[in-house]
């Protein structure tokens, strides 16, 4: 069921099936992306992995299991609403034998929607049901659409992040430096041969998409994250989007070298019956 929050300058809305952003709008101009052929998503939640692990399967309380789908199973799950105001939105997902058999930890995870004057901000919290320590990964995935105008093309934009980074693309298996202690990021096509630029410990708390012909632009914040991703299809002109993904840190298959997900360096540790709080916030003007 898709939910409407709207105030004088904002609508947004929000989709129970995965707790996904279907629209950020501001003064008549939608910023992000719509869906279509070259990607069926908006904004999914990336929970209990952020990618996969490179067999598909991974050991866990000495057990193997395997996850069904990249990026984990909230996104294509049904949470239920907690609670709706004027200016924001609340839901959650809870553990379920669906879940149990390829993620073997009990769980309850809430995502909250605020409606801002500029954006919306995004929580996410996740709570260990269980009497023993969970481990995961978790993040976003906003597309937003690149060019935002009709009058412009996708190579009229730009990535801009807040301080001075170090970009590298894996070139079969080979690091290539893509922004050398730089904040602009030209975007082209064939910046995305390669796939994603994943920026693990990233200096900066912000990025920003933006135009190079016009005033609008769509910035993420995310102090909480250890690392930010940023992806577009290559070579698929119907692709017109470009995704700013804030993480709370690199993607499973970072931590191949360690089968156990006990043992799996980046991923977040939770103990039985604590919480864990992760969030961000997308502005557009």
């Amino acid at each position: 069921m898709l939910y409407t929050l709207k105030n004088p300058d904002m609508t947004i809305k929000i989709d129970t099936h995965g707790a996904e952003l279907h629209s950020i709008n501001r003064g008549g101009l939608e910023y992000l992306w719509q869906a279509g052929e070259p990607w069926k998503r908006h904004a999914p939640i990336l929970f209990p992995f952020i990618c996969s692990t490179g067999t598909g399967s991974y050991r866990a309380g000495g057990a193997e299991y395997r996850m069904k789908s990249n990026h984990g199973f909230a996104r294509d799950m049904e949470f239920s609403v907690n609670w709706e105001k004027e200016d924001g939105i609340s839901m959650s997902l809870e553990s379920d034998e669906s879940t149990l058999a390829q993620y073997p930890y009990p769980f309850r995870l809430t995502v909250e929607y605020t409606l801002l004057k500029d954006g919306v901000r995004v929580l996410h919290r996740v709570v260990n049901t269980g009497e023993t320590s969970m481990y995961f990964y978790l993040g976003g995935h906003p597309a937003f659409r690149c060019p935002l105008l009709p009058e412009e093309r996708f190579e009229d934009y730009v990535v801009e992040y807040e301080k001075p980074e170090h970009v590298t693309r894996d070139v079969n298996g080979t690091p290539e430096t893509v922004l050398d202690n730089g904040t602009i990021l030209p975007v082209t096509r064939e910046l995305f041969d390669y796939d994603s630029l994943v920026l693990p410990q990233p200096h900066s708390d912000t990025v920003t998409l933006r135009s190079r012909h016009s005033e609008h632009a769509v910035t993420v914040e995310f102090p909480d994250a250890k690392c930010i991703t940023v992806w577009s299809p290559t070579a698929d002109d119907r692709a017109e989007f470009v995704c700013l993904e804030p993480w709370t840190d690199v993607p499973v298959y970072f931590d191949d070298a360690f089968p156990d997900i006990e043992k799996k360096p980046h991923a977040v540790r939770l103990v039985g019956g604590e919480s864990y709080a992760y969030g961000y916030v997308i502005r557009v003007k």
